[in-house]
């Protein structure tokens, strides 16, 4: 699967003629390729688990932080996991070719603007090979081929689940340059990057040094799947009992993803109430804590290390978070539009008034009241999956699902009509 004998070049000339007919396919292939995908996921689950144990167990492996590895490693729950994404996708409707708007101009000509695929998307990714799928899936049913480049350490891993798509495209009759997959060497980068006329959009799904080292090179689109410097803020008539589950949760649930949560802010009127116990739980939990002055005189005996200003940027992705106290609303807010990466952030409050100011005055792709952060993801937001979760402003922002890999055109019929 791994391209060793073609170059870049000849792979995304492959993704670009398959794109093509991928466009012009009926949603019926379309899904009945996802609903085979979905099939051979389950029927190859021990061959998937197989390849991933011979990922986890190579030398390239072995210097992965505990975030990394978590996401490198596959269990059987994860591939159903994967297999129901792919089920709900399939379900979706299909955007390629819905009206989005249509009207009679002054000269009679009938106008209509509607959804086309973008073409062809490539995807670089981390150690997460359940983007092979997430994206293949998306990818097939918004019409656009996909060429996915994925880390070397993941390599038998995603290798063995895009021949579970490349499978199911060949039993459908759909051409197996739909998905092409990269072997995972550097070099790949720049050429990806700028392969003008033949990618259509990059999305890098890592961390910063990979967004800053396409920011150097880039000449095809880029949008970014950012890192989430994700913030949960308790303000001073929160019910403190569901301020602590949603902040445990947003933190320890799954600690080495974009939309956990990295900074706890606590309103100075409560953190005395508030503090200890959830310091407490945290701890227990084993996330090593760094605070402010006010956070740390109110642990109440909790180790509370002190945060130094790098601290309050930190997209830590494990088990390390950050408290602070603040004296208003107008200050927390302050704080994360400072700090934040414009990801997810959540409030937690009783007042309707604070709860409106915070989501107004937030930039931030998705703003949560009363929720923990960790729902910000295509699966939960009803997308069946995402390629990401975007936050820039232009095209996409939040998760991105299978409208945000369309694009529109204008298709203008008359009966003659010419301009004076």
């Amino acid at each position: 699967m791994a391209t060793t004998t073609r170059t870049v070049t000849q792979v995304c000339e492959s993704a670009q003629a398959a794109s093509r007919q991928l466009a012009r396919a009926s949603t019926e292939a379309k899904n009945a390729t996802l609903r085979r995908i979905a099939e051979l996921l389950r029927e190859r689950t021990d061959q998937v688990l197989a390849a991933n144990a011979a990922d986890l167990e190579d030398e390239r492996a072995a210097n992965l932080t505990n975030a990394l590895r978590d996401r490198l490693t596959l269990t059987p729950e994860r591939v159903e996991a994967m297999a129901a994404g792919v089920e709900e996708v399939m379900r979706l409707p299909d955007p390629v070719g819905e009206e989005i708007d249509s009207a009679t101009l002054r000269s009679g000509i009938e106008m209509r603007k509607v959804r086309v695929p973008l073409g062809v998307v490539a995807v670089i990714y981390e150690a997460r090979p359940n983007v092979t799928i997430d994206c293949a899936a998306l990818c097939l049913k918004s019409g656009n081929a996909i060429v996915l480049r994925g880390s070397s350490y993941a390599a038998n891993s995603n290798g063995a689940l895009a021949a579970v798509v490349r499978d199911a495209l060949a039993e459908n009759g759909l051409p197996a340059g739909c998905v092409e997959l990269l072997s995972g060497d550097r070099s790949e980068l720049t050429e990806l990057a700028t392969a003008e006329g033949l990618v259509d959009l990059v999305i890098p799904r890592g961390g910063e040094g990979l967004k800053a080292a396409l920011k150097e090179v880039a000449t095809v689109p880029v949008m970014y799947a950012a890192a989430g410097n994700c913030h949960v803020y308790v303000h001073a008539d929160a019910d403190l009992d569901m301020a602590r589950r949603i902040a445990f949760n947003a933190k320890v649930q799954r600690p080495g993803v974009c939309n956990a949560a990295e900074t706890l802010l606590v309103h100075a009127d409560v953190a005395d109430r508030f503090l200890p116990e959830i310091l407490r739980e945290l701890s227990d939990a084993s996330v090593e804590l760094v605070g402010d002055e006010r956070a740390r005189a109110a642990a109440d005996g909790v180790p509370v290390g002190e945060a130094s200003a790098e601290d309050w940027d930190k997209e830590y992705l494990d088990l390390h978070m950050a408290v602070g106290v603040v004296d208003s609303l107008q200050d927390a807010i302050d704080h994360i539009n400072r700090h934040g990466t414009g990801h997810s952030e959540a409030i937690v409050t009783s007042s309707e008034e604070a709860a409106r100011e915070f989501t107004e005055s937030i930039d931030a792709a998705c703003v949560y009241v009363n929720a923990s952060t960790r729902f910000t993801d295509g699966f939960e937001f009803g997308m069946g999956a995402e390629i990401g979760n975007s936050t820039q402003k232009l095209h996409a922002r939040g998760p991105i699902g299978l409208r945000e890999l369309t694009t529109f055109k204008y298709v203008l019929r008359g009966n003659g009509q010419i301009r004076e």
